[in-house]
């Protein structure tokens, strides 16, 4: 029988392997779907689905729309994930303490004006809001924070901008109702919210000593670009569904009522789930719908979707998720129709 030195030694050794084990990354399913999405529509040709059957009308504007959706989006996108990771990996997170005013009344709207300094899309802006709560920043401005950096940042309005040419009011509506919800939210919150429905937990943004900036860098890009990517491709994919596959009359029955139209394209906002360096576009293709109901799509959809509501109840907990969301949507849509009745 082996001794209990012996035994002790084995077992420290089989620990220390697993210790020095590197850990399998876990690939997400937006990736694996962004990816398989991306070969199927833009790699595989008739040869592989069959001529006759792409040569279909309606198949062919599916893939007319949903290419161009994609790429119109794509470069924002590039260009959005990399200034998020580079302001992860390269920014102090300290520096937001440090230039948010002491009255939490004050450091909400400071904070939503912020929001134009991560140019990223609304997946970053959870973790980060997390870290600047457990920072010492009021979770007002936090919350704040969170709602405005994916809406009003420069990526996002400069798409607005090329998605809307003939209509420079929308990003102006844009900038607006964005910064209106984010400012009312952290307003709400310091007067209605309770600090028993957060549940805070310990996630990393900024860089962490002993690691390369570079490194982290290229990560951070990395992550963010597949899973925004395939968020992106499944959200165009959904809008050319939409666009061809949806009848005229049940669109006219919507589009035909202002209060309807804007209804309809806030639940689609919340379904589909675009990045905010694309919705843009996602919107522009919706032609049969009012301008103030595709404002309320693209000011609803970086605050309030499936993915940020999951995303929220994983880090803050499902009592606080619920909660913020539904407030958040409905503030969303009378902030987009105030101010879309009032631009547009």
């Amino acid at each position: 029988m082996p001794k209990a030195d012996e035994m002790i030694d084995a077992v420290g050794g089989v620990a220390a392997v697993a210790v020095r084990r590197p850990q399998r990354r876990r690939i997400s399913w937006p990736m694996v779907a962004g990816s398989l999405a991306v070969v199927s529509v833009a790699v595989l040709g008739p040869a592989a689905w069959g001529a006759q059957w792409l040569s279909h009308p309606a198949v062919q504007a599916w893939r007319t729309v949903c290419l161009a959706i994609t790429v119109q989006a794509l470069p924002f996108l590039l260009l959005g994930t990399v200034l998020s990771g580079a302001i992860n990996a390269f920014v102090p997170a300290e520096l937001f303490t440090r230039v948010l005013p002491k009255r939490p009344t004050l450091a909400v709207p400071v904070a939503g004006v912020a929001g134009a300094v991560l140019p990223g899309c609304e997946c970053a802006s959870v973790p980060v809001a997390n870290s600047l709560i457990r920072r010492g920043v009021t979770p007002a401005a936090a919350f704040a924070f969170l709602l405005s950096a994916p809406a009003i940042n420069p990526v996002v309005l400069t798409a607005t901008a090329v998605a809307f040419p003939d209509s420079p009011a929308m990003v102006a509506a844009r900038l607006l109702a964005s910064l209106a919800t984010a400012a009312v939210m952290g307003w709400l919150w310091l007067w209605l919210g309770r600090e028993k429905w957060l549940r805070p937990t310990v996630r990393h943004t900024g860089h962490r000593h002993g690691h390369s900036r570079w490194t982290e860098f290229r990560l951070g890009f990395q992550h963010d670009l597949l899973h925004a990517g395939g968020f992106l491709v499944l959200g165009a994919m959904a809008a050319a569904t939409f666009n061809v596959t949806v009848p005229r009359s049940v669109l006219d029955t919507f589009s035909g009522s202002p209060g309807w139209s804007v209804l309809f394209l806030t639940g689609l906002a919340v379904v589909l789930a675009v990045c905010s360096e694309a919705d843009a576009f996602v919107a522009a293709s919706l032609t049969g719908f009012s301008p103030t109901a595709r404002l309320a799509f693209m000011v609803v959809g970086p605050m309030v979707d499936l993915k940020l509501i999951a995303l929220q109840a994983g880090t803050f907990g499902r009592e606080f998720a619920w909660r913020f969301s539904t407030a958040t949507t409905v503030v969303a849509v009378a902030a987009s129709a105030l101010i879309g009745g009032a631009l547009l």
